[in-house]
């Protein structure tokens, strides 16, 4: 009995994606499928970063077409594609990024820096190229969570190389200003050099270009709304009510303008005490899932109120890359993996599709 194309076919439509909640065959994920004889080949194709997620997708691929009768052999390639989605109306992409990550909090003290420092150090652990822009020009602190010191490099007097740090791309004012040095500039000169941080940095192939955005809703985030390719915003907050008044300005803001929101982080969610191990909702409890039930937005997951984190992030390596088995890793990558998954559900950017109208007198 030899199997068919459309068996194979029938067989990944009933296996389904364990990060997306979808059959293969519905996500479009399983290409090129081959049957010679008694062996039969697929190529899986995740949309998202997933180093930590293939070997188990593989596996679970070759069991169900091997259960398949006729079924000697199974190749089953794994592989992720990153590609550019869509952006605002009327704003250009940026060249060497192909998406966008606006991490923002309505209030300060939240743990938004936290969060997207170890969002971005996710996504490039599981697989992806990855950047960071510090676009808190008041109060940078991208570059002593990143461990980064030293100036960036300007090969042409125009353009800066990214500093690295822990295998990402970064760009922050922090880099040429010393750490005492108050930047005391009005709403224009911010914005201009949020702008040029953006633009002058030669962002070399990003999968991903994580923001950490200031807090609030002002001249910045406006800046970034209108002028800024942004992919999608998370929102960061705490359980307290007081983190979720200013959590929800932030969401209504991204919303007014036009861009897309992935998903809530609760911070401080809980505190289990490292002596006797007690567990209390110090900020309170479940309000980041409230405010994502309330505005129909995806609750990405929480994070505990812990030392480690604090301590781990100060000193310059933060928990993704401190303990990167650990149980607060794995929860930075679960969130990374659903932010990218919400991503590559989205409209694609087929700006580069089309070609140039030119318009010339004949």
């Amino acid at each position: 009995m030899t199997v068919t194309v459309e068996q194979v076919t029938a067989a990944l439509s009933q296996l389904k994606d364990p990060n997306t909640g979808k059959d293969f065959v519905a996500s479009k994920a399983a290409r090129n499928i081959r049957v010679n004889g008694t062996e039969v080949a697929v190529d899986i194709e995740l949309g998202y970063p997933a180093r930590s997620q293939v070997e188990g997708i593989r596996r679970s691929v070759i069991a169900a077409l091997r259960a398949l009768p006729g079924v000697a052999n199974v190749s089953a390639n794994v592989y992720q594609k990153i590609v550019s989605h869509a952006v605002q109306r009327g704003v250009k992409t940026l060249p060497g990024v192909k998406n966008i990550i606006a991490v923002a909090s309505g209030k300060g003290g939240v743990g938004k820096s936290t969060t997207a420092v170890n969002l971005a150090l996710a996504l490039a652990a599981e697989g992806a190229s990855v950047g960071m822009l510090d676009a808190d020009i008041y109060g940078p602190s991208q570059p002593t969570m990143l461990g980064i010191t030293g100036k960036p490099e300007s090969l042409d007097g125009k353009t800066l190389e990214p500093m690295t740090g822990h295998g990402i791309q970064a760009s922050s004012i922090g880099f040429m200003i010393d750490v005492d040095t108050p930047m005391v500039w009005r709403g224009p000169m911010v914005t201009q050099a949020l702008e040029q941080l953006l633009r002058d940095t030669n962002w070399r192939d990003l999968d991903y270009l994580v923001i950490d955005m200031p807090p609030g809703t002002g001249d910045i985030h406006l800046t970034l709304s209108q002028k800024i390719p942004v992919t999608g915003s998370v929102i960061v907050t705490t359980p307290q009510d007081i983190a979720l008044l200013d959590a929800r300005k932030g969401l209504k803001m991204f919303e007014k303008v036009g861009i897309p929101i992935l998903g809530i982080v609760e911070n401080m969610a809980i505190h289990q005490c490292s002596q006797c191990g007690h567990k209390e909702h110090i900020f309170g409890s479940g309000g980041g899932e409230r405010m994502a039930r309330d505005y129909g937005v995806d609750y990405l997951g929480g994070l505990p109120l812990d030392i480690r984190i604090r301590e781990q992030t100060d000193s310059g390596t933060p928990t993704v890359v401190a303990d990167p088995d650990g149980d607060l890793a794995q929860t930075y990558k679960a969130i990374a993996r659903q932010v990218a998954i919400r991503i590559a559900n989205m409209s694609r950017d087929m700006s580069a599709k089309f070609p140039s109208i030119v318009v010339q007198n004949t």
